[in-house]
């Protein structure tokens, strides 16, 4: 069910950047259908496995791109607003759902249809590669995510996370984190009583200063250091 809201247009963030090589024309065109969506917290945007017709735009909020396998979940990355969620079905056919995509905090977003989307796209080469560069990026944070997973220890993925909060989510070293224990163990690939063992260890060695969900990196070199050392 869309839920119809009324939003502020004019400054659009993707508006004003991604879609800023169409034309008023194409960007009219592109923009009619568009739809207006609230996602509460833990509601799945995506489903993995099944086909879907449209794109998402994050307007507001954040999101969690789970793996399944067999029953066991594996978050492959993080997504904070501004950004387009499904875009890996603008390069598979089959509009399949590689993995599902979930709120993790109550959002908001636009409902983009994809074959209009991909039309419009393969009709502006620019367009195309404002496009490609997010889904790019997205990609490659997934892979950093599963290089730490294969490589490094518990101490070390958890440094990797904490970090990536702290610099690319948040943007600050002190943060109210919207993962659960167990959420957070799904990202580094390991069990919540090593999330919770590592965040003591943290503590006491004056990295860390945790307070429920709130989170304050007191030395930012030395987790980088843990992060390295894995």
């Amino acid at each position: 069910m869309i839920n119809h809201y009324p939003v502020e247009c004019q400054n659009c963030f993707f508006k004003t950047t991604i879609c800023k090589t169409l034309s008023e024309h194409e960007l009219n065109h592109l923009h009619k259908p568009t739809k207006h969506r609230k996602f509460h917290k833990g509601e799945v945007i995506f489903k993995q496995g099944e086909k879907t017709e449209f794109l998402v735009y994050l307007t507001k909020g954040m999101a969690k791109l789970v793996h399944n396998n067999h029953g066991k979940n594996l978050i492959l990355t993080i997504e904070k607003s501004q950004t387009l969620l499904g875009l890996s079905n603008i390069i598979i056919n089959e509009n399949v759902n590689l993995s599902s995509i979930v709120a993790i905090e109550d959002s908001k977003g636009c409902i983009i249809d994809i074959e209009l989307f991909m039309e419009t796209m393969f009709k502006n080469r620019q367009f195309m590669l404002a496009v490609l560069g997010i889904s790019t990026l997205m990609f490659r944070r997934s892979i950093t995510n599963f290089i730490s997973i294969a490589h490094k220890q518990s101490n070390g993925r958890i440094a990797d996370i904490l970090i990536f909060f702290a610099e690319t989510i948040y943007q600050n070293h002190s943060f109210y984190l919207s993962l659960s224990r167990q959420e957070l163990a799904e990202f580094a690939g390991c069990s919540k009583e090593a999330i919770i063992r590592v965040f003591q260890r943290f503590s006491t060695d004056g990295i860390l200063r945790i307070s429920g969900k709130k989170v304050e990196i007191l030395d930012m070199e030395r987790l980088h250091q843990v992060s390295r050392t894995g």
